[in-house]
């Protein structure tokens, strides 16, 4: 699955689910970014590297496998394959979103 189908899949869950009112990126490392910006009415995704208020630095493999729910997020996070900067409390909500 490349950068952009996963946007776009991310986008219609945050079309389709309540957004944070934040802005969230998901760092992939030399693979990209995406960026959810629950601050916008309505809330945007796009592949724009911009500051947030929580950066999830994982790889695209083990973000496929957590939105699929083959892993676990807490677990990928307890093993080092989720790594989380800036606001615990935003990433612990992202499940509504994500779902």
């Amino acid at each position: 699955m490349s950068l952009e189908a996963l946007t776009q899949g991310i986008e219609e869950k945050v079309n389709n689910n309540a957004a944070l009112p934040a802005i969230i990126k998901f760092d992939f490392g030399d693979d990209g970014v995406i960026t959810i910006d629950g601050k916008a009415n309505p809330a945007t995704v796009s592949n724009d590297d911009v500051d947030a208020d929580c950066t999830i630095g994982v790889s695209m493999d083990d973000f496929k496998s957590i939105v699929d729910g083959s892993l676990n997020a807490q677990m990928a996070f307890m093993t080092g394959k989720l790594k989380i900067q800036g606001d615990m409390s935003i990433a612990m909500q992202l499940s509504q979103v994500l779902a």
